[in-house]
């Protein structure tokens, strides 16, 4: 018997984005963590009222939070829960993971941003980096070899 694989789509466990986060700095390093959230947090990923544009990791007391998160709670969640959305939330590392975060922000200057929110099965992740502050000639010269490889494949297209 053939063995019937369903491929999906790349992105389609997507949740947000940040792509903001990619222009402001430098990525050294992706990380995968876990999310400790709540059933009406949960609820509201899988429609898709989250916002991480603006949202960063700090280190307390050896454990990870994700602050600056907005979870838009649904209207239909139930009435005795009291749902705050920008509340700060537990990230769920491996403690070999949170010593290279502590060390790389306290030693050498890090940041860690929120790059992506996703689905992996039934587990809501959040992609993190290891980032450096981009400074503006930075920006520009970035911006500039966008463009030229978008150049580049527009003058290829029309060459074959």
């Amino acid at each position: 018997m053939a063995n019937k694989t369903t491929k999906k789509k790349p992105g389609g466990n997507t949740i947000a984005l940040n792509k903001k986060a990619r222009h402001e700095f430098s990525i050294e390093q992706k990380f995968e963590a876990g999310l400790e959230l709540q059933g009406w947090e949960v609820k509201s990923l899988r429609a898709g009222k989250v916002n991480i544009s603006d949202t960063y990791v700090i280190i307390h007391r050896g454990e990870a939070y994700l602050i600056g998160a907005t979870i838009h709670p649904l209207n239909a969640a139930s009435s005795h829960v009291v749902a705050d959305p920008t509340r700060n939330r537990k990230l769920l590392l491996n403690q070999r993971e949170l010593d290279k975060l502590i060390g790389s922000t306290e030693r050498q200057g890090y940041t860690i941003v929120a790059l992506g929110m996703y689905w992996k099965h039934s587990w809501a992740k959040l992609e993190i980096g290891l980032a450096k502050g981009k400074r503006e000639h930075d920006k520009r010269s970035d911006i500039k070899e966008r463009e030229w490889q978008r150049a580049k494949a527009r003058v290829m297209k029309h060459n074959m």
